[in-house]
């Protein structure tokens, strides 16, 4: 394999992390929002999808953000009828955001990152060197 197809596969790796960490602290951000309107649908977590995909001009396989959707599951439910955003029976819908998860997914995300991170310093530290021997 190519050092400079290296680089291109850890930078592809970089920018798919850190379209998660964005997503997620989008989610975190809006853990507990709630709907502008009584009875409204509070912020719903998004989420994202990687996919492999050939690039032809490197030959080589790379990996991007597929799709981005949102969590289906339910919201949080609690009984505030004194809150603003609360339903005729006196019910406050949360967002579906587990901060739990979201530290977790960020903590991984990050991770990657320095992964990948770590793989194009060492790609371009080989580069240089390749040079220097040339020279």
């Amino acid at each position: 394999m190519d050092l400079y197809n290296s680089l291109y596969i850890g930078a592809s790796g970089m920018k798919s992390q850190s379209d998660r960490l964005r997503t997620v602290s989008e989610n975190l951000a809006n853990a507990d929002s709630t709907s502008n309107v009584p009875g409204g649908e509070p912020y719903r977590r998004k989420v994202l999808t990687f996919k492999n995909y050939f690039d032809r001009e490197l030959g080589v396989e790379k990996v991007r953000v597929h799709k981005r959707g949102f969590d289906t599951s339910a919201f949080r439910k609690a009984y505030e009828p004194g809150h603003p955003a609360a339903d005729n029976e006196g019910y406050v819908l949360y967002p579906n955001v587990n901060t739990m998860i979201e530290m977790v997914d960020m903590k991984e995300a990050q991770s990657s990152y320095e992964a990948n991170l770590q793989s194009v310093s060492t790609a371009k530290n080989m580069l240089m060197q390749t040079i220097n021997l040339l020279r």
